[in-house]
């Protein structure tokens, strides 16, 4: 089964690949409750013959598909939640399927979808013995909490890896060579003495208080942190009714910056502020960590055969229906975003000049750049030579975590751009069973690249992924 014969069965199956990821798309589930999403594509693959391991790191929606046997063994990272809130039409305005409910706001529905394809196709051509090795799909939950691949990585999952692909819907084809920033989730609880807000103010003790004396510290931490790192948060938990002296208050805190360490220490410097906050308002305070991630390690031997491959499967076959809907959802962006969208990702002005991205890179342009957000496929990345790209699934300049863009996901144009996403997950997989010596170059550049600084799971001894988190 040649290259070529790959490609084509992927054709053969797109409308298969597009039904699922339309179901997916038409039932969003935020992440750690993504069953439907997670049953759909073992179906698939279990359909398929492939072995299937349930209920990994601990996560019900967590598993792993092995099929083949033997060396190499070359993995696929799925994702396939959604974000709560964006809840979107196929529309180019504003208008949720059902309000206040998640949407597919940046675009997972197609991620995973596309891997499974990818993973199908390995397997045609392993019975056709074209391929002599091992492929695994690893279905991750909660990517946008950033939690499913670390609880996965501790349980070891992907130790015994030669070489993982994935990609991530935007907004231009091209091999993604840029870094991420590393992060923790941590959240803050406050405890007060209640009182009577009115008649007995003085015997109360606000735990809100605590909370906004914290943040306000954290606003005043910007001005002494490095520009690349980013501190954010929210108040999950405000108090009651205003006449009643707050005796509970909690904040939900992300703390990023380009490497784990410089993270710890901004960890530290903000728990100091928490306890300043403690001795202001006589308030107790202890913290909880949810999740926390490594920053990407690009590999440049995988990433060009990622770049090799997208070009040779093409663009997507965009029509002018994709086009003109394109075009509509430009229209809906605020006045500069395009440009500072895509200049944050690190995009050339040839790309930024178009509404949809309707060429393939012929270079990889954003090396050594440093993208302003977090994704636990960095953890991955520390463990073993892992390469990703991105396709054009949203029109140039879409902002992730946008109702644009989970419009765009449940389009034509995002099936299309997922398509060729299969095709060079699948066609990167083939060259790289069929070269070893492109792995062990993969390999010299990993151990390079990690030979000061090993990976060692961020998580705590005994935590547990944040299930009490789904309301959020």
């Amino acid at each position: 089964m040649s290259k070529e014969k790959l490609f084509a069965w992927l054709d053969e199956n797109e409308d298969f690949l597009r039904d699922m990821a339309h179901k997916i798309w038409e039932c969003p589930e935020v992440g750690l409750a993504e069953e439907y999403a997670a049953e759909l594509q073992q179906k698939a693959l279990k359909d398929a013959g492939f072995e299937m391991t349930t209920g990994v790191g601990d996560q019900p929606t967590a598993f792993v598909a092995e099929y083949g046997s033997g060396r190499p063994i070359l993995g696929i990272l799925g994702e396939y939640d959604a974000l709560p809130g964006l809840s979107q039409k196929v529309t180019a305005e504003r208008e949720p399927v059902e309000k206040g409910a998640p949407g597919h706001g940046c675009g997972h529905n197609l991620l995973g979808v596309a891997g499974v394809g990818a993973a199908l196709a390995i397997k045609e051509a392993i019975d056709a013995g074209e391929i002599r090795g091992t492929v695994r799909y690893y279905g991750c939950p909660a990517e946008e909490t950033l939690v499913g691949k670390v609880f996965m990585a501790r349980d070891g999952v992907f130790d015994d890896l030669d070489a993982c692909l994935t990609w991530h819907p935007m907004s231009s084809n091209n091999v993604w060579a840029a870094s991420s920033l590393a992060m923790n989730s941590i959240v803050f609880h406050f405890t007060g003495t209640p009182a009577h807000a009115a008649a007995a103010p003085h015997m109360g003790r606000g735990a809100l208080d605590g909370v906004e004396l914290m943040n306000v510290g954290a606003n005043y931490l910007r001005e002494h942190m490095i520009d690349q790192a980013r501190i954010h948060y929210a108040i999950t938990d405000g108090g009651g009714e205003p006449n009643i002296v707050p005796p509970t208050a909690a904040v939900w805190y992300y703390i990023r910056s380009p490497e784990r360490d410089e993270v710890e220490e901004l960890l530290e410097r903000l728990k100091k502020i928490a306890e300043g906050a403690t001795m202001m308002t006589e308030t107790e305070v202890e913290w909880e960590f949810l999740a926390a991630c490594f920053n990407t390690l690009p590999n440049d031997a995988l990433g060009e055969v990622i770049l090799r491959n997208m070009q040779e499967a093409g663009p997507p076959a965009f029509t002018e229906e994709d086009i003109a809907f394109a075009e509509e959802l430009v229209g809906t962006f605020s006045k500069g975003q395009k440009r500072s969208v895509m200049k944050g990702l690190g995009a050339p002005d040839a790309i930024i000049e178009k509404d949809l991205h309707d060429e393939v890179a012929e270079t990889i342009y954003d090396k050594g750049h440093i993208l302003p957000g977090s994704t636990d496929v960095g953890d991955v990345s520390w463990i073993v030579p892992l390469a990703q790209f991105t396709t054009a699934t949203w029109p140039v300049g879409t902002a992730s975590h946008s109702w644009q863009a989970t419009a765009a996901s449940g389009s034509g144009m995002g099936y299309k751009a997922m398509q060729l996403a299969a095709k060079t997950l699948a066609g990167s997989l083939y060259d790289l069973y069929h070269d070893e010596d492109t792995i062990k170059a993969a390999w010299a550049e990993f151990e390079e690249a990690t030979k000061d600084r090993k990976y060692e799971s961020p998580l705590p001894e005994g935590a547990k992924p944040p299930f009490h988190q789904l309301k959020h």
